[in-house]
């Protein structure tokens, strides 16, 4: 999955090494931190139902479909 790898490197970039907590978190099984999606792989726990980012993402995801996902909280809004 390397455009699932760069899009984490550059959230790391952007908002400091919590990033890869982040989604070590989701990869475990925590909901609202980490969520990938490349090449039919998937990656992460969903976001919650609840979550703004859930309908942002279902929405483009049929409106206009993907070949990759990546969605990492930020870690100051990070639940849990």
């Amino acid at each position: 999955m390397p455009l699932t790898y760069r899009s984490i490197q550059n959230k790391a970039a952007q908002f400091g090494n919590d990033v890869y907590r982040l989604v070590r978190l989701g990869i475990r099984g925590q909901a609202n931190c980490f969520w990938a999606m490349e090449g039919g792989r998937v990656v992460g726990t969903p976001f919650a139902s609840t979550h703004p980012v859930a309908a942002v993402a279902a929405q483009g995801l049929v409106q206009f479909g993907c070949a990759h996902v990546c969605i990492v909280a930020e870690p100051t809004k990070a639940e849990g």
